[in-house]
């Protein structure tokens, strides 16, 4: 029972990672406007995300607008939008091939040793989904850390890690785990006793 625990323990968290994964990708929150200087005005803030960018106002008002073009977009939003929704779909599959092979399920109970690698089939797919959304949020973030301490880059133009940075990395570390747990618990193959050997007479001298 503990083996299928732990398969349970490691489903439930990529479960999670996927669940964090979505929300990450929806949000605005991957950048924000940095307030770090001396002439700086705080009268706005500017969140940016893969989809869209948003200007919130001191006065409580926010302003968002979609992208209008995809080629105009920076190589790392481009990226990021594709690992991401890659890592989401891959999460998608592995959640119904790791059911399918998980010890508290119905399916396939007859083959427990096939029923075991489907499962860890489904922890490959879990942990490759968590790369690459682990691709994406360190690109992008390290984009973002290059532009900030570049001494060319304006003080009113730098960005800081949103929020939406740091909840993808949380949930691609819950999807890598998760996925690590069904791969481990990959199960015993049945043990069908040792092979028995034949009497041999020997003949005296």
């Amino acid at each position: 029972m503990a083996s299928g625990g732990m398969q349970l323990l490691g489903y439930i968290l990529a479960f999670l990672g996927f669940v964090g994964l979505i929300i990450s990708t929806t949000m605005t929150e991957w950048k924000m406007s940095s307030y770090a200087g001396d002439n700086i005005i705080t009268a706005q803030a500017v969140y940016e995300g893969l989809w869209q960018s948003c200007v919130y106002q001191s006065t409580g008002q926010i302003q968002c607008k979609v992208y209008d073009s995809l080629l105009q977009l920076p190589l790392e939003v481009q990226a990021a939008r594709g690992f991401m929704v890659s890592g989401i779909l891959l999460c998608g599959i592995a959640i119904l091939v790791a059911a399918v092979g998980m010890k508290c399920t119905k399916c396939m109970e007859d083959n427990m040793e096939v029923k075991s690698k489907v499962a860890m089939a489904g922890g490959v797919i879990f942990v490759v989904a968590g790369v690459c959304a682990f691709i994406a949020t360190i690109w992008y973030g390290d984009n973002i850390r290059r532009q900030f301490f570049n001494p060319f880059t304006p003080t009113n133009a730098r960005y800081e890690f949103g929020k939406a940075l740091y909840i993808g990395w949380g949930s691609c570390s819950l999807t890598v785990i998760g996925g690590s747990l069904l791969c481990c618990n990959c199960g015993t193959k049945s043990s069908g006793g040792p092979a028995k050997r034949g009497n041999v007479k020997l003949s005296p001298p």
